[in-house]
């Protein structure tokens, strides 16, 4: 078969057969049409002064949805939902690989729609001899597709159709959605999971549900109940979609989610094998406002194979951007603190793109008063600093700040002042507690974390949003310990290693690049600051 050979598809988008060794591949790609496409386009693009440097993006058109997630053969595979120019708005699953996390290689559209209109949000599962992929064609149902190949590059759609249909207008009611699924094996079946709803809310509002089916064989699925049981942690009118169900940690699973409402979230909890049901025990957000504008959107995650979960989320828009939108925030690495929690870091080989560094002596931050750190500057940078707020009830970290703050991004630190809440007690210690010993427990305070994005641009088409303020939990005299990652139209913050909160910004001025600190109230001390330029994970 010669190599790049076109096959006859419904997609409008050029489709190709590629051979089964990676040598092979390598050669095919080198001299692929679809490949200089991309590098072309991702040239004409790269002037953009709001198009992130070093955070994925589709080299071509927009991208919604991560999917797919997973580690074959040596090399990570990000999917996503792509969008082929000369295919009117139809969803392929678009495709890169990288080494490291971080950087990335862009590869040919990988499942194309055929019977289906879209091929829309899905999870893959990789096993010793090939990888599966569940995902949502529109008008369907939850489909399968398998691929064995070193890059994976070359898909087969399993059945004729959807292998979960929806429910045709003359059939019975079903009691579940068919809608993005997720697929994991126990035993000697495959489990898929349906995201969705059920009118079972107050007044018969929305609340998220999702559906668990089994298969022996990818192809005839068995419908089981729902999901999850003891979920006081979503909310009502959010949905289950883009499901992703992994082990963590030692004993634990982890659930993440988009409400299309709320945004990225997680429960946390067992998962009965013997009743096949998930039992949460806690929970949480990736995105701390609505989901639009700017806000953190749908997971894509896999295991990491050390008891960790890779996630990686794309990210809404705050404007029209000419020729391309919305974007990837950086992997992160989910773990599990002694306690339960849930601790966030950066994931993959991020250290590789710092370039010229700066630091900043340790000194004391006076009340009330903006220290403007001249030598850090840039809309690309990686900073990394320490500070004892001591009794300052707000320190604060201005980026992407203009000499005379016309514009500029706001990350501010609240110390105990978020919810009060008491020790935590096992399921068996709470309900044999007395009232009066409850009320005996450590009382404790949360801090919070924000992004203010108010002031970030001057352009009326930029959309700002209420501040982004999420928990964190820090330890009395424990320091603030902040890793900010800017790039151009993203601002990501971790906070702790323990909270990340993530806005897309759009500043005008291209002078809106300064750095500046400041303690409210009372001083506070700045123990370390390091900053770093950062490379393109484009650049070869």
């Amino acid at each position: 078969m010669s190599a790049n050979r076109k096959l006859p598809a419904i997609s409008k988008a050029p489709q190709y057969e590629f051979a089964d060794t990676l040598a092979e591949q390598e050669a095919q790609l080198a001299a692929n049409p679809m490949m200089a496409r991309f590098a072309e386009s991702r040239l004409a693009l790269a002037s953009d002064l709001h198009r992130p440097l070093y955070h994925f993006v589709s080299p071509e058109s927009t991208l919604n949805d991560p999917n797919g997630l997973c580690f074959w053969q040596g090399k990570w595979h990000l999917f996503y939902q792509g969008y082929p120019p000369e295919d009117a708005g139809r969803v392929h699953w678009g495709h890169a690989i990288s080494d490291d996390l971080i950087h990335w290689q862009d590869l040919p559209y990988a499942i194309y729609p055929y019977q289906e209109e879209s091929c829309y949000s899905g999870t893959a599962l990789v096993e010793d001899d090939r990888v599966i992929a569940i995902y949502h064609g529109t008008k369907l149902g939850n489909m399968v597709a398998t691929s064995s190949d070193p890059l994976l590059l070359n898909w087969e759609k399993v059945g004729d159709g959807a292998v979960i249909p929806l429910a045709k207008s003359e059939d019975e009611p079903i009691p579940y959605t068919v809608f993005d699924p997720c697929i994991w094996r126990k035993g000697e079946h495959y489990y898929a999971l349906s995201g969705g709803w059920l009118p079972n809310g107050p007044a018969n509002k929305q609340i998220r549900a999702n559906f668990l089916f089994r298969s022996s064989d990818l192809e005839h699925w068995e419908y089981l109940h729902p999901f999850i049981e003891d979920d006081f942690y979503t909310v009502v009118n959010d949905d289950g979609a883009c499901p992703y169900f992994w082990p963590i940690g030692d004993d634990k699973h982890i659930f993440l989610m988009y409400s299309h409402m709320t945004g990225g979230q997680y429960l946390l909890g067992d998962y009965d094998r013997a009743r096949d049901k998930f039992v949460v025990t806690d929970g949480g957000l990736f995105n701390f406002g609505p989901s639009t504008p700017s806000g953190v959107h749908a997971p894509s995650a896999c295991p990491d194979g050390e008891g960790g979960v890779i996630v990686i989320f794309n990210m809404n828009q705050g404007m029209p951007t000419r020729g391309w939108n919305q974007i990837m925030t950086l992997p992160r690495r989910l773990t599990l603190d002694e306690d339960g929690r849930l601790l966030q870091a950066p994931a993959g080989d991020i250290e590789s793109l710092r370039y010229d560094h700066q630091s900043v002596e340790p000194m004391t931050l006076p009340a009330n008063q903006e220290i403007v750190l001249d030598k850090v500057q840039g809309n690309a940078m990686e900073l990394a600093l320490e500070i004892d707020p001591a009794d300052a009830p707000l320190v604060e970290l201005n980026v992407l700040r203009s000499p005379k703050r016309e514009e500029y991004t706001r990350i501010a630190f609240f110390k105990h002042r978020g919810n009060r809440y008491r020790q935590r007690l096992s399921k068996t210690q709470a309900m044999n507690a007395s009232s009066a010993a409850m009320a005996s427990l450590p009382q404790r305070y949360e801090s919070l974390i924000s992004i203010d994005t108010s002031y970030s641009s001057t352009l009326p088409e930029a959309l700002s949003r209420a501040p982004e303020t999420a928990p964190v939990f820090l330890e009395d005299d424990e320091p603030l310990q902040l890793r900010v990652f800017i790039d151009r139209s993203v601002v990501e913050v971790y906070a702790n290693g323990r909270q990340c909160v993530a806005l897309r910004v759009y500043p005008a001025r291209e002078d809106s690049l300064g750095v500046s600190l400041r303690a409210q109230g009372r001083a506070a001390t700045l123990n370390r600051f390091d900053a770093w330029q950062m490379r393109s994970v484009w650049e070869t």
